[in-house]
């Protein structure tokens, strides 16, 4: 799996994925109603990254969810991790 140049995550990231590109990672966070939200939201994202055997970096603060997505093995970010944040970006509105 090839790491993609910045040019092409600023791309990606333009067209619509709700993610930040922090060096070589995505990052979202996401804020829900309470913790009970927050563990709600991490259990359907570990469903997804289960699916596609690639996990994210997950930080819980209270109702707070901090995502980090990098495909490790390659030193960055790759096309795994642009799916995988679409596939997050689509999972149902929740928290508040």
């Amino acid at each position: 799996m090839e790491v993609l140049d910045a040019a092409a995550v600023d791309t990606a990231l333009a067209a619509g994925i709700d993610w930040q590109r922090e060096g070589e990672e995505l990052v979202k966070t996401r804020r829900g109603k309470d913790f009970a939200d927050a563990l709600a939201y991490v259990n359907a994202v570990g469903a997804l990254a289960e699916d596609m055997d690639h996990h994210p970096d997950i930080d819980i603060r209270w109702k707070t969810v901090t995502l980090r997505l990098s495909t490790h093995s390659e030193g960055g970010i790759t096309r795994l991790d642009l799916d995988l944040a679409r596939r997050i970006d689509a999972l149902p509105a929740r928290g508040g």
